[in-house]
């Protein structure tokens, strides 16, 4: 008799404990899935101004920013390095190896950002030899001039966010974003259109207001930092000019991977949009906005998987194998349901929601709208897919196992969701449908692959405690 009353403690223990890690999960990653959606409307913003200028203006610009977003991608990538090895240190209770992975992020964010500024700098001459028609090329480059100054500041903000979602201080991140997404607007206004006394500068201007929102939100996260009397005394700007090579070359050796992986999977999306466009403008016009759509939703399980990565380097830093699993596990579950529930939506309200970016007076917009609902039913598959991605192959960046994840990822993305997606819209006739159906089949595989691999940690000697 004594068995069972002593296995409802130990159950409801066990309920206590994933209780206890999806609060911390959701704490930590609803904030950074705000700040995410606080940098698009930086992005929207940039655009919505950019377009009063005329068509000219906003291509040139589109064409200046994809390309800075890719390098940036990339060195955004390397630096999330840095967030296994500083909360490793923090669950070890070595504050001075926190620190220095932290300042050797800054650094990595200075030595990534020198040849970058060099590269972006002809801009124009790049595309021109990419067959750029020459006056976007050349407005392209006048944007660029001044827009590739926002590298440095907008990598320096990854690096102390990385420290403060260490510390499990992510709300200061979403009210810095949404500050600098403020600043962004104003200063927009006031130098693009030359508003209350201040110069007309059109691309120049919304150039200076990138970096000025940029570097606004880096100096505010910085001063929180240093301020705050929980953070203040790990003096992350401590001997600042002090070199530690072992860290900054760990941080590259783990974050390349990292970047590449994010790139790589940017350039299947680009490369579909090239495939859509093969059918014309009213499919890539649906394709944007069903992708659109995809994208803001999306911003939850990044900020989800932000957190499990943390979360899983804190517990494997302390020893805690069941708490890696739970960390992992319960970060998946959280997304699942929130993903889950964008799918039902865009099953019942396809119309709607592809119908809030239409004027109903255009011609075409019946047809975009046809192409848009097609596209988003199978986007609430995708849905699934692109949460199990991002939060399986951050579990195992939170283990520092990144090499083989970003070959999951290349063949993930590559093979199997180029193939299918050329093979299905092309060769088998499903159009964009086809395309779309692609992507949500790389995106799963690699989901697959990445989840399987961390249920096996134990096996392949990944929780190295």
């Amino acid at each position: 008799m004594a068995r069972p009353a002593s296995g409802e403690p130990e159950a409801a223990k066990g309920q206590s404990l994933w209780r206890s890690d999806i609060v911390p999960t959701l704490s930590l990653g609803m904030p950074l899935a705000g700040a995410q959606l606080a940098q698009i409307a930086i992005n929207a913003t940039d655009v919505v101004m950019i377009s009063r200028l005329g068509a000219t203006e906003l291509a040139a610009s589109v064409l200046a920013f994809n390309f800075y977003m890719l390098l940036w991608f990339f060195g955004m990538g390397i630096l999330q390095a840095a967030i296994p090895l500083a909360a490793r240190a923090r669950s070890q209770r070595r504050p001075r190896d926190l620190r220095r992975a932290v300042r050797m992020g800054f650094w990595v964010s200075v030595y990534f950002s020198v040849p970058v500024w060099v590269v972006l700098f002809f801009t124009e001459h790049i595309l021109l030899a990419l067959d750029q028609d020459p006056e976007l090329a050349r407005l392209a480059g006048i944007y660029m001039r001044v827009l590739q100054w926002t590298m440095l500041p907008a990598l320096l903000i990854m690096a102390v966010r990385g420290f403060l979602t260490v510390m499990e201080r992510t709300q200061v991140v979403l009210w810095a974003t949404i500050a600098g997404a403020v600043i962004n607007a104003i200063v927009d206004y006031l130098l693009i259109f030359g508003e209350f006394g201040f110069p007309r500068l059109e691309l120049v201007g919304a150039g200076i207001a990138s970096v000025f929102s940029a570097t606004s939100t880096f100096l505010f996260l910085l001063a929180y930092a240093l301020w705050h009397p929980k953070l203040r005394r790990y003096n992350i700007l401590g001997r600042i000019w002090r070199s530690d090579w072992p860290v900054f070359f760990q941080i590259l050796r783990i974050g390349t991977p990292i970047g590449l992986t994010i790139v790589a999977e940017g350039s299947l999306f680009t490369a579909s949009a090239i495939m859509i466009g093969w059918l014309g403008a009213v499919p890539l016009a649906a394709h944007g906005i069903a992708l659109q759509i995809a994208s803001i939703t999306f911003m939850v399980p990044v900020g989800l998987s932000m957190a499990a990565m943390t979360r899983v380097s804190l517990a494997a830093g302390r020893g805690d194998r069941q708490g890696v699993g739970r960390a992992g596990w319960s970060a998946l579950g959280v997304t699942m349901v929130f993903m889950g529930c964008f799918a039902v939506l865009f099953w019942t309200l396809p119309e709607t929601l592809i119908g809030l970016y239409l004027d109903f007076n255009d011609p075409d917009s019946q047809e975009v709208l046809a192409y848009g609902v097609s596209f988003l039913l199978v986007a609430a598959l995708f849905q699934l897919a692109d949460g199990g991605q991002i939060i399986g192959v951050n579990n195992l960046r939170g283990l520092g196992d990144t090499a083989i994840p970003l070959l999951y990822a290349l063949f993930g993305y590559w093979v199997v969701g180029l193939s299918l997606s050329y093979g299905l819209g092309f060769i088998a006739g499903w159009g964009g449908v086809g395309v779309w159906f692609g992507l949500a089949a790389g995106l799963a595989f690699v989901a697959l692959l990445a989840n399987t691999r961390f249920a096996r940690r134990e096996k392949l000697h990944l929780v190295r405690i």
